[in-house]
């Protein structure tokens, strides 16, 4: 068994279930003391279940490994100042955050309530936002009262709707676009006090992307390779969280079955340019021929993205 986090103390959100749960498991198969943190509400965000973190609890004790529960919503300012509290009150300290909390609200622009655009943007974006927000004050102190750099690991979990957009998804994809930006924003702050942030979206079976449209894709095979298996995941977060990476910061990467992709930051794919002031005349004059070469945008969520 991998000891790379020995000592270390990690708080997961949302890790009562699917990748979250998994997540606890490995940090802790690998040494870490684990705050698992969970509101066990349903996939839409509905209900409150605090039996499924004392069971992921239950399950790392019994193997040996230290954890403790953490019941309530990341997204509420006191709820997630309480929680990077109790890994430092239980474990004494923290140097690992995994965000990794979210709920589905799917419905088209037109179909949308405000609720539903609400209550998704809340869970992921803000629910990323608040523990980071502690995470990184509790980081900044302690880096100044040591005089060094700390080993903070900050990990959060977007999707590649929040890169290309989702017709159907259009609260979640705003949701984890922003958590893109939000995490890059921290990684660039934060390097100086030793602690790196980072963004996967991967690619996995898990409750999210087995309901819906997206469910066809994620099927397990009858026989070989589990492309989808979220087993294959769990390597790059982990990597992401161990002392080997400290010079890893400020990237998003996703992550299936054999493939580890780095992605590049947007690019210019083409300029146009003029003399003096454009006008409408001359902007269609320069723009038209390129677009006349390019299709309108009809399935940018069509899958697999390449």
């Amino acid at each position: 068994m991998s000891q790379d986090l020995e000592g270390k103390v990690a708080v997961i959100t949302g890790a009562g279930d699917g990748l979250g749960k998994l997540h606890a498991l490995k940090l802790a198969q690998m040494g870490a003391s684990i705050v698992v943190n969970d509101l066990g509400a349903s996939l839409h965000g509905e209900g409150q279940d605090k039996s499924k973190a004392d069971a992921v609890v239950a399950e790392i004790e019994a193997a040996g490994g230290k954890a403790v529960t953490h019941f309530g919503d990341v997204a509420d300012w006191e709820t997630g100042k309480a929680l990077i509290q109790t890994a430092i009150d239980t474990f004494g300290g923290l140097d690992i955050l995994i965000n990794n909390a979210g709920i589905l609200r799917d419905a088209t622009i037109f179909n949308m309530s405000e609720s539903d655009f609400d209550s998704v943007v809340r869970v992921h974006l803000k629910g990323h936002f608040v523990p980071s927000k502690f995470a990184c004050i509790h980081w900044r102190e302690k880096s100044k009262a040591e005089g060094k750099p700390v080993h903070g690991r900050l990990v959060a979990t977007s999707s590649e709707a929040g890169l290309i957009g989702a017709p159907g998804q259009p609260n979640y994809a705003a949701a984890k676009a922003g958590i893109i930006s939000l995490t890059l924003g921290i990684a660039q702050l934060m390097l100086k006090y030793g602690v790196t942030a980072n963004v996967i979206l991967p690619r996995a079976r898990t409750r999210m992307t087995m309901d819906g449209p997206t469910a066809q894709f994620f099927q397990k095979p009858e026989a070989g390779f589990d492309t989808f298996g979220p087993e294959n995941v769990l390597p790059l977060f982990a990597y992401l969280c161990s002392p080997q990476s400290e010079r890893i910061s400020g990237y998003v990467f996703i992550a299936y079955g054999q493939e580890v992709r780095l992605v590049r930051r947007p690019t210019v794919q083409e300029t146009f340019t003029t003399d003096g002031v454009w006008s409408v005349e001359e902007l269609h004059e320069k723009m038209a021929p390129t677009f006349e070469k390019l299709e309108p945008v009809k399935d940018g969520f069509s899958f697999p993205p390449g």
